[in-house]
């Protein structure tokens, strides 16, 4: 069997996604089982709105174990959440036969976040046939459609 045979943990987790994404409640139970296997990502709740190669939309709302004391969200919760829409953008997009990991990360912060956030990531990975770094962007928006943080994360991708 080669790699190309094998679906990535990325394909299971897109095509589960799908099939759970048409059912009542579906996206939250996708959620949850996500939290529960990702177990970091559950501190901040995410709930993921959309799922596809390439790209994730993810919100976490505003609550009291997020929030710092300056009565807005916590740094780490805003890039926990930038990471988690990159990741699950660019782990739904890269081939079975193509292995990638972060290997860096850095977060912007433009203005306090408050209230429901949503995180979005657009990407679209290179052709790899050796080791190679490549940024995802993935842009964190408040309620009013302003950019309130964009984090960056660096993915090692290399051949299996």
């Amino acid at each position: 069997m080669s790699h190309s045979d094998l679906e990535s943990p990325g394909r299971r987790m897109l095509r589960l996604w799908r099939r759970m994404a048409q059912w009542p409640g579906g996206p939250l139970l996708f959620s949850l089982a996500l939290t529960r296997s990702v177990r970091y990502t559950g501190s901040i709740r995410p709930r993921v709105l959309a799922l596809e190669p390439g790209l994730c939309r993810v919100a976490m709302r505003d609550r009291r174990s997020v929030r710092n004391h300056l009565r807005s969200i916590h740094a780490v919760a805003l890039t926990n959440l930038g990471e988690l829409a990159g990741g699950l953008a660019m782990l739904a997009a890269i081939p079975p036969e193509i292995r990638g990991i972060v290997v860096g990360l850095d977060t912007e912060y433009l203005k306090k976040a408050r209230g429901t956030l949503v995180a979005e990531c657009r990407c679209a990975p290179p052709s790899v046939s050796e080791p190679r770094d490549f940024e995802v962007v993935t842009t964190i928006r408040d309620g009013d459609q302003d950019v309130v943080a964009r984090t960056t994360a660096r993915w090692r991708l290399e051949p299996r």
